[in-house]
């Protein structure tokens, strides 16, 4: 039972890692894409990478590229996703 934990932990912690990566890249990719003016990602599919797991790379990549700082929900929607998360994180440890 503990090994099966261990391996679940391993595997949630690699697709944060990989989710949060590429979530940082869509936001700059789309900061790319504004400034070219070209086709752009919706902005449901830029939220939806952050509740899915990528908000932490999604919060980095707006301040780092100044992309979406000025729209209410990313400003106050990905700082919630996280802590929504960190309440999730916190349930399970306990």
């Amino acid at each position: 039972m503990m090994i099966t934990n261990i391996l679940f932990e391993k595997y949630i912690l690699i697709y944060l890692i990989i989710i949060n990566l590429i979530t940082f890249i869509v936001f700059a990719l789309d900061k790319i894409c504004a400034i070219k003016k070209k086709w752009r990602y919706k902005e449901i599919s830029l939220l939806g990478m952050c509740f899915v797991g990528g908000a932490i790379g999604g919060f980095l990549a707006m301040y780092l590229f100044r992309h979406k700082t000025k729209k209410k929900a990313f400003v106050i929607g990905v700082p919630l996703i996280i802590i929504i998360h960190l309440i999730i994180i916190l349930w399970f440890i306990k």
